[in-house]
C-alpha cells in the first residue's frame, strides 16, 4: 500500500507513537508499505516549530532532516498537477495544506494517512483513519 502521511502522522510517529491506532501503526510497519511525505507537511512542520506549537530538541532544520533519515520515505512532488487539483478537490474546508496533501493523494493515487476529520470526510482521494 502506498501511503502519504499527513502531518500530524509524522510527528507523532517521532514525538508520540502512542498517538497512532494500531491499524495506522500496523501499516507504516508493515514491509509491503511505501510511506511517502509531501514537503507541504515539511513546511507545516516548520511554521509549528517557529509558533511554539511543537518542541524539538536543538535546529529545527536539523531536527526535521534527522527524523527524515530515521525513517526514510519517498518525497512527494508538489507540481501544477497537483497545485491545480487542489483548487477542485472535495476538501470540507480551505486550509491550502490539507487541500495540497489530499490532492497529492488524488494524483499520485496515495492513501492519504490522517487522523483529520475534514479529511476524512473529504473524497476523491483514498484515506487510512487513524483511530
Amino acid at each position: 500500500m502506498k501511503l502519504l502521511l499527513d502531518t500530524h502522522i509524522w510527528l507523532w510517529s517521532h514525538l508520540d507513537p502512542s498517538r497512532l491506532g494500531r491499524r495506522v501503526r500496523t501499516a507504516l510497519r508493515s514491509p509491503d508499505s511505501e510511506l511517502w511525505l509531501s514537503p507541504i507537511s515539511l513546511w507545516e512542520v516548520m511554521l509549528l516549530i517557529e509558533r511554539g506549537r511543537i518542541v524539538v530538541q536543538g535546529d529545527p532544520e536539523q531536527w526535521v532532516e534527522t527524523a527524515w533519515s530515521r525513517a526514510p520515505m519517498r518525497e512527494a512532488p508538489f507540481n501544477r498537477q497537483i497545485a491545480l487539483r487542489s483548487r477542485t478537490v472535495s476538501v470540507p474546508h480551505q486550509d491550502p495544506a490539507d487541500r495540497f496533501l489530499a490532492a497529492t493523494a488524488a494524483v499520485l493515487e496515495l492513501t492519504l494517512v490522517t487522523a483529520d476529520a475534514h479529511l476524512l470526510r473529504g473524497s476523491g482521494y483514498r484515506t487510512l483513519a487513524n483511530r
